[in-house]
């Protein structure tokens, strides 16, 4: 399983075909329970790294993707936590650009003394916060 990439460069219509055949078999004979766990045992991780991507959202999308048209969806519920998590600390860095950039420019409108105290201070806390997430 370790040479296998699931995205949508790497694999055929055919390995996509064989991919499935693999893992409807797998959930088949080991049942839903067992195959989740060995999906999520820390020591199979290497295996699994290529099918259930975390390298960039465009692969790990394409992974849920395919796990859910095949009718095996719950395997990719680590990988749609992963990608929401990506997505909201995402959004979390945009915001806080966005914040340093509108107090960066008020700063350069008033005297840059207290408003470089005020900046540093917001920097700060905003460092602080994501340290501790």
């Amino acid at each position: 399983l370790e040479e296998i990439s699931l995205n949508e460069e790497d694999t055929t219509s055919a390995g996509r075909i064989y991919i499935k055949i693999v893992f409807l078999d797998l959930a088949e004979s080991m049942g839903v329970e067992k195959l989740l766990e060995r999906i999520r045992d820390p020591t199979m991780q290497p295996a699994f790294e290529k099918i259930f991507p975390r390298d960039n959202p465009n692969n790990t999308r394409f992974s849920i993707n395919f796990f859910t048209t095949i009718g095996l969806a719950y395997l990719s519920f680590d990988l749609r936590l992963h990608l929401e998590q990506a997505r909201k600390l995402a959004r979390e860095k945009a915001a806080q650009d966005v914040s340093s950039s509108s107090s960066e420019s008020s700063s350069s409108s008033t005297d840059s003394d207290s408003s470089d105290s005020s900046s540093s201070s917001e920097s700060d806390s905003s460092s602080g916060f994501y340290f501790f997430i």
